[in-house]
């Protein structure tokens, strides 16, 4: 008879992204094995994450507060926007320490095969941020897939006659890679050497 609560752990475990069974039957051991205290403080975390996170009202990044700590930061670089498809992106470009701009997260990208348009992303939310806030420059880092150049094209159009400089990052970045999976280094020549955006 297999035991029900080991298999409710694997299957809950399961249904997280990148976890197939496999990974989730040794993730399940690993919890099974591990001492109380660790198993209660992930528990208790998952749950405080859940509660007391939400989306930045400016900018779509994970926040503890209505605004999140890089918008509140007063020693960035206002003028500069930086365009990606989701809040985790955020994450991978602040660990190469190089740019010291903005960000706006789109919350998806276009992908019309999974019904998803211009319309369901953050795109109005970014046109009047950059009538708001002065911006000069908008960096274009969408995943280099067909979906995120497909996004970045009509950004680009959409942006052409805004008064702002459209730029994307460089192609060190590459295409079918997204940024989570993408070293620091990379990232870092990718923004550091971006280029006019042409449609």
């Amino acid at each position: 008879m297999k035991n029900r609560i080991f298999e409710r752990c694997v299957g809950e475990l399961s249904r997280l992204p990148g976890i197939g069974r496999k990974t989730a039957v040794r993730l399940a051991l690993h919890l099974l094995k591990s001492d109380a205290q660790l198993v209660k403080n992930l528990a208790e975390s998952m749950t405080e994450l859940k509660e007391k996170t939400v989306f930045c009202k400016v900018c779509g990044n994970l926040a503890e507060e209505p605004i999140c700590h890089i918008c509140q930061d007063g020693y960035r670089k206002n003028g500069q926007l930086c365009v990606v498809e989701e809040a985790k992106d955020i994450f991978v470009l602040e660990n190469t320490g190089f740019f010291r701009g903005l960000y706006h997260v789109l919350g998806g990208r276009i992908s019309p095969l999974d019904g998803i348009g211009p319309q369901d992303l953050s795109i109005d939310r970014l046109l009047e941020r950059i009538a708001a806030e002065g911006i000069t420059e908008v960096i274009i880092a969408t995943n280099p897939d067909i979906e995120g150049e497909t996004t970045a094209i009509y950004l680009s159009k959409v942006l052409k006659n805004k008064g702002v400089r459209v730029t994307k990052i460089a192609s060190g970045v590459p295409i079918g890679t997204n940024l989570e999976y993408t070293d620091e280094l990379t990232l870092f020549k990718a923004m550091e050497q971006r280029t006019e955006f042409h449609d």
